[in-house]
């Protein structure tokens, strides 16, 4: 059986659509913070200088995931801090997230309104998790 990619970017008319996936719910939000920092960075790696650690909470997959993205663009518009890699506990709809990244300061970013709820969902699969995300740009 073919791995399937951690994360795609996906045809929108208008703003950005990713799916991202991974054996365990919180590695598809690890995976997710990937595409968000592939995608505002346009695919330069953006160097893990400066860390950063944060909790969200939920009351289902959704609605944490969009809470964990609103918080990535949070931090690059108030702190210009831009995510790299995230390292994601979940336990009781509560997400614990060391984020590492770089100062925005330093990259030609792309800007992202916000993540939206349009075309979201999150669930298991034949291969572990998968959630489809649109942000707005």
């Amino acid at each position: 059986m073919a791995r399937l990619p951690k994360f795609e970017f996906l045809e929108h008319m208008a703003d950005i659509k990713f799916v991202a996936r991974g054996a365990t719910p919180a590695e598809v939000f690890a995976n997710s913070a990937s595409a968000v920092s592939e995608y505002i960075s346009s695919g330069t790696k953006v160097k893990e200088k400066l860390i950063t650690e944060i909790i969200i909470t939920g009351k289902d997959y959704e609605s944490l995931l969009y809470g964990f993205l609103d918080e990535l663009f949070y931090l690059l518009d108030a702190d210009g801090f831009l995510v790299r890699r995230a390292e994601v506990h979940i336990k009781n709809m509560t997400a614990n997230a060391l984020l590492y990244g770089d100062s925005a300061k330093k990259y030609e970013i792309q800007h992202v309104k916000a993540a939206t709820y349009a075309e979201m969902y999150f669930k298991a699969t034949m291969n572990g998790w998968e959630a489809q995300v649109v942000l707005d740009v």
